[in-house]
């Protein structure tokens, strides 16, 4: 399995038969070289999409349609989206488990918001969520944008995952010091992969406060198109 940082929340997995790309930010994002788009989205299969927000959802839509491939989230975002442009879709909710190929991916709650930018205000895009994405012997619980909280203790009882790709940057989501807590807390984690931070100058720019917090779990800072290999 390699799991290959895109930048800011946006990853690369390739998995069993699969490769998915999680909120990919290609265009315009701080951290992403523009000249490497090509490499990072070859023989992408799935799109997965964790809410409405730009950093999150605008370019994975115009790959998916690009590559021809299905945009993967929740169902009232992706029925609206595939009715206004005409890609490929996998719509489902909460709780619920859809497979790509060999993977199993379910849908978990997160704590956020989820809108786009409208000409008279915000806009609604479906509600916030996360993944728990399992293949190849390991469970990965891709955390979307959320703050702390106790479902996270019955994820960890109903998925076991192995993998934690947590947003950590605070200001919009947690912080390097609340998520450090969740993956302490509620998770036995061996491989944690902060993400969400370093972007722009009001996220966290330094992993080493969940590095210190986590001496139990291998904690990876991602560099962006460096393979995570697992």
């Amino acid at each position: 399995m390699k799991i290959i940082p895109l930048g800011h929340s946006g990853f690369r997995i390739e998995i069993e038969d699969q490769v998915l790309l999680i909120d990919p930010w290609l265009s315009s994002c701080p951290v992403f070289p523009e000249e490497r788009r090509a490499e990072a989205i070859k023989g992408a299969t799935h799109v997965l999409i964790s809410h409405g927000h730009f950093d999150h959802c605008a370019d994975g839509f115009n790959v998916a349609k690009e590559l021809d491939i299905p945009a993967v989230g929740i169902y009232d975002h992706m029925g609206f989206i595939e009715e206004k442009t005409g890609i490929k879709t996998v719509g489902f909710n909460k709780g619920g488990t859809v497979m790509l190929g060999r993977v199993a991916v379910t849908m978990v709650n997160a704590v956020h918001s989820s809108t786009y930018n409208g000409d008279d205000g915000p806009m609604y895009a479906g509600t916030e969520s996360g993944f728990m994405i399992a293949g190849e012997g390991h469970v990965i619980y891709f955390s979307g944008d959320t703050d702390v909280m106790m479902d996270m203790e019955l994820f960890e009882d109903l998925h076991h995952p192995d993998i934690g790709i947590l947003c950590a940057g605070g200001h919009f989501t947690m912080d390097m010091k609340r998520a450090a807590y969740a993956a302490r807390r509620f998770f036995n984690f061996k491989t944690v992969i902060p993400c969400h931070y370093n972007t722009f100058p009001v996220l966290e720019q330094s992993a080493q406060p969940m590095i210190d917090a986590v001496p139990n779990a291998r904690v990876i800072e991602p560099e962006v198109l460096i393979p995570i290999e697992i």
